[in-house]
């Protein structure tokens, strides 16, 4: 039998491979965005003289964009597709990252970086959307866990470019002569540099996504039959590619999707999960520690250049066990890793709540307990909420149906985000993460009752199970 031959009749795992990778890099740079801010705080605060809510707005401007990217990049991709509104988020966070380099005021870097919110907004929406609509039921849950794991590799990668970076400009203060423009990115106004090492990924990005595809759901939704089921026949063979088409069709039924069908009885809890992820996901403090771990580990006694260094180690965690979970989570199931890994999370915040209320606990005790914290949260909901949120939309409705929960995501991100600050100033650090501790203990209840399994089932499956319990509630 020919290659062509074999692909027709099996599909093509290379052809699935480089499409969900090339996805994932969305991810990449989402997790990149969000936390080379960390490194820049003291610096940038003491650079422009801020007071802290100045330093407040500054780790949170990209957020307002990422709002603002997150409610349009669902309707824009119902209309236009997914793969045009991939690559405009790829452009802005190229344009966000050239222009946090060499902003000519503070007001300029805010904007560059709510610009850059924009394109995380949209990635964040219709990367993990992407995947889905491309994986096989049995692996769909790694695939679009691989959004995670690549979020968490651009987290570590803004580390380790912080930290190198910082290193290298105290280390060498006379490099290029001490003149120029490399002397002032990368050793006198090292800030600057840590934001223009993002143009990298996002070139990348840019340039891959011109060679894969548009997702075959949205092709069949708009009535694109042919180019849908040829894409289909590439990822899973002929005799599966026949059966997706006759359900995504019958699914769709000739029907386009109206936003008013999430208040629907069914689908209106499907809803509610998905924005109930997204809100507990922010208030287990996850983005908290991303954007303020160097500031949150020097009030513990560290210096900067080792709270760096630490932040490093507790990345490094936080890839090794979104790693485990991504094994597992098509055979262990969504509902075991959320709930199981969010107890454990509960039990971690509390604990390190305890130990800064103590105050005379080491420094060390609390690095132990953050990296406890983060291997739970890799585990469970940072690895699942891409994932369900992923799933458990109709393909007619999806995108906007994801913009609605991703936009409820960042909204409390930015909410968490801005008053982090001022609210630990008044109340203690302790007050802070026992306030995560509680809100997590909340979480865990809301997901146990809620939350359905859906591994090992078509996206047109769980479609299913939400119109089932909709016509129960209806009699």
């Amino acid at each position: 039998m020919s290659i062509s031959g074999l692909v027709r009749e099996k599909g093509s795992i290379s052809f699935l491979a480089l499409v969900c990778f090339v996805a994932s890099l969305g991810g990449v740079l989402f997790g990149f965005d969000t936390a080379v801010i960390s490194g820049t705080f003291s610096i940038v605060e003491v650079y422009y003289g801020l007071d802290k809510i100045e330093v407040g707005w500054f780790a949170s401007s990209a957020l307002v964009g990422a709002i603002a990217g997150a409610l349009v990049a669902g309707a824009m991709s119902d209309r236009y597709g997914r793969k045009p509104v991939l690559i405009v988020a790829a452009f802005l966070f190229f344009i966000s990252a050239f222009g946090s380099t060499f902003p000519p005021s503070f007001s300029l870097l805010i904007v560059a970086r709510l610009i850059g919110g924009i394109g995380v907004g949209m990635a964040s929406v219709l990367a993990p959307l992407y995947i889905s609509e491309f994986a096989p039921p049995k692996i769909r849950g790694r695939l679009v866990a691989l959004y995670q794991l690549s979020i968490v590799i651009g987290i570590l990668l803004a580390y380790f470019s912080n930290s190198f970076l910082l290193g290298f400009s105290r280390g060498n203060p006379d490099s290029f002569g001490g003149t120029g423009v490399l002397y002032k990115v990368l050793v006198s106004e090292v800030w600057r540099g840590m934001f223009a090492a993002e143009m990298i990924p996002a070139g990348i990005f840019l340039i891959l996504l011109m060679i894969i595809p548009e997702s075959p759901r949205w092709l069949i939704k708009n009535e694109k039959f042919d180019k849908g089921y040829n894409i289909l026949l590439k990822i899973s063979g002929e005799a599966i590619a026949k059966i997706e088409l006759a359900e995504i069709r019958e699914t769709l039924n000739h029907v386009k999707g109206k936003i008013s069908e999430l208040i629907k009885p069914g689908l209106r809890l499907a809803l509610m999960v998905g924005v109930g992820l997204s809100v507990f996901g922010q208030f287990t403090g996850v983005n908290i520690l991303i954007y303020y771990g160097p500031t949150i580990l020097e009030d513990a006694g560290f210096q900067l250049e080792s709270s760096l260094q630490f932040q490093v180690a507790i990345g490094v965690i936080n890839l090794i066990f979104t790693i485990i979970a991504l094994w597992k989570i098509d055979s262990w199931g969504r509902r075991p890793l959320l709930i199981g890994g969010m107890s454990a999370v509960f039990v971690s915040l509390l604990i390190i709540a305890i130990l800064f209320t103590l105050e005379a606990a080491s420094g060390l005790w609390i690095v132990i307990m953050f990296g406890v914290y983060m291997a739970s949260l890799a585990l469970s909901i940072n690895a699942v909420i891409w994932v369900l949120i992923g799933e458990i939309f109709p393909t007619r409705i999806r995108g906007r149906a994801m913009s609605i929960a991703t936009f409820a995501n960042w909204g409390t991100n930015f909410i968490t985000a801005f008053i982090f600050p001022w609210y630990v100033a008044k109340i203690g650090m302790n007050a802070g993460f026992f306030t995560f501790a509680a809100m997590c203990l909340i979480a865990t209840i809301f997901f146990y009752k809620y939350i359905p399994e859906t591994k090992g089932k078509s996206l047109e499956e769980i479609e299913k199970h939400w119109e089932g319990i909709g016509n129960v509630s209806s009699k």
